[in-house]
């Protein structure tokens, strides 16, 4: 696939594809697509995925300085408004993208509200025995786990707990966010910088029982969103708590074992310990997630050279993803533009193996808004 080129035609593809989902009046919440038709599968609370939905409309509207963007993200946030109780550490997903993004970007009272009281809320699970937020019981894996589980998934709780803290929303967020992201990382973060998805933890001493994945090849494999999402919360972490620098050599074992073990082409299969051959699945999304974090750590970092090669590196692989997987504003192609394809969601179950999925498709749009230099470097 010949896909856009520069950050700015790849941004004019995926402000198509965000205005057509507007247009095309979807039921619920897109969660992931057919990349052939470009048909939303949706989901009516917002699952963990919705608030990316929301995201993209709150980006898209300070990006392409669309007015009417802002106006859907409004309607489509109040949406979130039953999920501020779940049981559930995913809620930093919904909350953080899908409200807080608003008052960050376009200074929305409300979002800001729903942001604060979804963060309240979440603050109060944390659980001082295990020392973080546990998955919960209303998580998408709690089905399959008991209550004293923990995933590296659930660092999505920490931009959400410091956006509420810079924000008036209550004394001992910071300092819950701080305990568990470190907690996070000491029982995810492998010796040599790789992670592993999830934790049992003893309930009454919170010692690690156990680690394995929800969705990799194994429990000693390394799935590629596990360590993409450490890169990504790790990274925003490190640049909201400088005087944390436990934090930042975190990020830096994490985002330096990626650049390490990604392939030729920048883009990852869906594990890294997958076994490769012509049938084996990539996974746009988690790329997407990784190039966005490293993008925000070299504007981080103290190093100078160091943050030259990650700019470098984020940049490749968000060109990449633009030319090789997105779908171009082409007479000759069918599809709908716009389209971040081979996506992999959930190869275990064989759910949407090679689709758009939503969260991958906002973070290559705030990854192209960074390199186009419409978005700050670590606004978001």
């Amino acid at each position: 696939m010949a896909g856009p080129k520069t950050p700015d035609d790849a941004l004019g593809a995926m402000a198509a594809r965000i205005r057509a989902t507007v247009d095309a009046d979807v039921p619920g919440f897109p969660h992931y697509a057919d990349t052939g038709t470009g048909a939303w599968t949706t989901t009516p609370d917002g699952f963990w995925t919705g608030g990316y939905w929301n995201a993209m409309l709150w980006l898209g509207g300070a990006v392409f300085d669309d007015a009417a963007l802002v106006a859907e993200a409004r309607r489509w946030t109040e949406r979130l408004r039953p999920r501020i109780g779940s049981e559930s550490v995913f809620r930093g997903f919904l909350f953080y993208y899908g409200a807080a993004l608003g008052s960050i970007l376009h200074g929305d009272e409300d979002a800001r509200d729903l942001a604060l009281a979804a963060a309240g809320r979440l603050g109060g699970d944390f659980d001082p025995r295990l020392g973080l937020i546990p998955l919960g019981a209303q998580a998408e894996e709690a089905h399959t786990v008991g209550a004293d589980e923990a995933n590296i998934d659930g660092l999505a709780a920490v931009p959400l707990l410091l956006f509420a803290a810079g924000a008036g929303g209550g004394a001992g967020l910071r300092d819950r966010a701080l305990r568990h992201t470190l907690r996070s990382a000491e029982l995810c973060i492998r010796d040599d910088g790789s992670v592993v998805q999830s934790v049992s933890l003893d309930p009454d001493t919170g010692a690690p029982v156990r680690t394995y994945t929800h969705k990799g090849v194994s429990d000693s494999s390394t799935w590629t969103r596990a360590q993409a999402w450490a890169m990504q919360f790790l990274a925003h972490a490190a640049r909201c708590m400088p005087e944390q620098t436990a934090l930042m050599d975190a990020a830096l074992r994490v985002t330096e074992w990626w650049i390490a073990n990604a392939p030729n082409d920048r883009v990852a299969y869906w594990d890294f310990d997958a076994p490769i051959d012509h049938d084996t699945r990539k996974d746009s999304s988690g790329t997407a997630i990784a190039a966005t974090a490293i993008l925000k750590l070299s504007g981080t970092v103290a190093d100078p050279d160091a943050a030259a090669r990650y700019r470098r590196f984020a940049e490749e692989t968000l060109l990449t993803l633009a030319a090789s997987h997105l779908t171009p504003v082409a007479p000759g192609d069918r599809r709908p533009p716009g389209m971040l394809t081979n996506g992999c969601f959930d190869q275990r179950s064989g759910v949407a193996l090679a689709n758009e999925l939503i969260w991958g498709s906002y973070y290559l749009l705030e990854g192209l808004a960074m390199l186009a230099g419409r978005l700050e470097t670590g606004r978001i």
